[in-house]
């Protein structure tokens, strides 16, 4: 399915000209990435036995959505790598970053329009719901800079919005062109949202306790004091005192940045942190997995789409 969407995605055509709003759209497209919401949304629409071609225009949207939100993301941040390689603000400027995410936005509006006259509208209203959740997750995530403690309700909130929306809705988005029963679309969004959720903390607890050999840079949301699963659970248990450490260690400019990694997760190995996020992503990934069980259709049906939360989350079973 990834390499049949590769095939898609690489036709979509851009026009050559004005250079500067559209070069960059090319280069942000063929960055990579793991392709995880329009795969997601194909394999959901084949389960439920949809028209592949239709849905193949909709898993277009939500990738160029995605991408879109990933260049603005990165004028936000002040990011100057994604994917590896310098981002679009980092290798144009702001300026052409806004501009060309904005050409994004509309292409991936315009993609949707391709969608027959029985399916768009209610495609439409949860690729909406969808585009506004990301917005929202977003903002809470840059309120939480200024937060001096986030409860762990807010952040699995946060992500909820930031991180499983977009999963949530590509599902959603392939179950409704399959024509799926409204409860049936309602069981994909849960199954999404729990996934997504799985996803997202593993990622926060892989910042800290992964393995560098893989790939991974080790600590890099401690040097940045960013809120994480991690932070806000060190937070809730710490006393007082701890929480100051937690809180300024990476402002300290006496200790280096080795020190300053060492230093909080010597506290999240005290508080427990690393078990108690463990058993978070357990438990969601459980939840999701189990909620395949409840659809309508036959289990024989369910099998890609385990196999991908299986893949999403490196696990063999």
């Amino acid at each position: 399915m990834l390499e049949l969407f590769e095939a898609t995605l690489r036709q979509l055509q851009t026009p050559e000209e004005p250079e500067l709003l559209y070069a960059p759209i090319i280069y942000s497209m063929s960055g990579g990435g793991k392709r995880l919401r329009p795969v997601l949304l194909l394999l959901t629409a084949e389960a439920f036995g949809g028209n592949i071609d239709e849905a193949m225009i909709a898993a277009q949207a939500v990738e160029v959505f995605h991408n879109f939100t990933l260049l603005h993301d990165d004028i936000m941040d002040n990011a100057s790598m994604r994917r590896g390689k310098p981002s679009v603000f980092a290798k144009w400027g702001g300026n052409v970053a806004i501009l060309s995410g904005d050409a994004m936005l509309i292409t991936a509006y315009k993609l949707l329009a391709e969608l027959s006259a029985e399916r768009l509208p209610r495609v439409l209203r949860i690729f909406n719901d969808m585009a506004l959740e990301v917005c929202e997750g977003q903002q809470y995530d840059m309120d939480f800079e200024q937060k001096q403690k986030v409860s762990v309700v807010d952040y699995l909130q946060m992500i909820e919005r930031k991180t499983s929306a977009l999963l949530s809705g590509s599902a959603m988005i392939g179950a409704t062109i399959a024509g799926a029963s409204d409860d049936d679309i309602k069981k994909i969004y849960r199954f999404a949202t729990e996934l997504g959720l799985a996803f997202q903390l593993q990622d926060d607890m892989l910042d800290s306790y992964g393995d560098e050999a893989l790939g991974k840079k080790i600590g890099g949301d401690i040097l940045e004091g960013k809120q994480t699963y991690l932070m806000v659970q060190a937070m809730s248990r710490a006393t007082d005192e701890q929480r100051e450490v937690l809180r300024t260690t990476h402002l300290n400019t006496n200790l280096s940045d080795v020190e300053k990694i060492a230093t909080v997760k010597a506290l999240y190995d005290k508080l427990d942190v690393k078990r108690a996020t463990e058993q978070q992503i357990e438990l969601r990934f459980e939840r999701a997995l189990s909620v395949l069980d409840t659809l309508s259709i036959e289990r024989s049906c369910t099998v890609q789409l385990a196999e991908f939360a299986r893949n999403l989350m490196g696990r063999k079973k």
